[in-house]
């Protein structure tokens, strides 16, 4: 478990502001040079334009280059540290192969420096950070960093805390209960890896003040009711009027809430299961 750290009221932005004690989570400050790059903002802008509000600025991040595939099978590997990643909620860990190659994995809650881990095609131990093929896992393992297709990467359930149930495999397919409680089913041959992602405390996190908001990227966000009616379907009225339509609007005159907005012929419709509860 991550460890809470309360601030002391030094200020209204302090009052009541919490945050992650990395001191007692971390084993390691700065990253691995070779697994490192530069990353251009784009925040929300295409050609220069905003295609998507209230996000830009934020501090200068560098991206881990963490490897989600995980194709090196059957070769042992030690975690060398924790680490804090600016570009996720979870942190991820250094780990080091027996042939001397360093990579970054999403680091698992349980996971400590020093623990062996290993990528298998195979069964092999119900260790957290191991990965293996979901037919081999057993009913009731919680699993993270999912593939949806085989030896594409893991591309779900890969925030912090996270984690989906096995609860049966049957002919091609293993079947999963995701953490918004849809149950769907994977082929059977893709990899996941053993566990619940690290940093399980994110979401008690109290920002605080809007300033830390900005240093994530975050722009501010203003009501629709607030501005004027040439600038919102909202806007407009005496004093604090309501919305006075039918339904709430975007700013581009669309439904605002309670409208589906998955495709219904989506082709992956057909591997849910069962469907979210609202």
């Amino acid at each position: 478990m991550s460890p809470i750290k309360i601030y002391n009221p030094t200020s209204p932005g302090r009052r009541g502001m919490t945050g992650i004690d990395y001191r007692k989570v971390l084993t390691k400050k700065e990253p691995e040079k070779s697994l490192v790059i530069g990353k251009k903002e784009k925040a929300g802008r295409s050609k220069g334009k905003v295609s998507v509000r209230h996000q830009g600025s934020g501090n200068k991040k560098l991206y881990r280059l963490v490897d989600f595939r995980q194709e090196k099978l059957d070769i042992p590997a030690k975690v060398k540290s924790i680490e804090y990643d600016p570009n996720r909620t979870a942190f991820i860990a250094l780990i080091t192969y027996q042939d001397g190659e360093k990579r970054y994995i999403l680091a698992s809650s349980k996971m400590k420096v020093n623990d062996e881990i290993i990528v298998s095609d195979k069964k092999v131990g119900i260790i957290d950070g191991n990965r293996m093929s979901l037919k081999f896992i057993p009913v009731g393992t919680p699993v993270h960093n999912i593939e949806l297709m085989p030896k594409k990467g893991g591309e779900i359930v890969r925030s912090a805390g996270s984690s989906a149930i096995i609860t049966a495999t049957e002919d091609k397919f293993t079947f999963i209960r995701l953490p918004s409680s849809e149950v769907r089913k994977i082929p059977k041959n893709c990899m996941g890896s053993i566990g619940v992602v690290s940093n399980p405390e994110h979401n008690k996190i109290k920002i605080g003040k809007a300033g830390r908001r900005r240093w994530l990227g975050i722009r501010p966000t203003v009501r629709g009711k607030a501005m004027h009616p040439g600038q919102h379907p909202h806007g407009g009225g005496e004093g604090r009027s309501p919305v006075g339509l039918k339904y709430p609007k975007t700013l581009w005159g669309k439904h605002a809430k309670g409208v589906k907005t998955r495709k219904h012929n989506k082709y992956s419709n057909q591997f849910i299961v069962k469907r979210r509860k609202k």
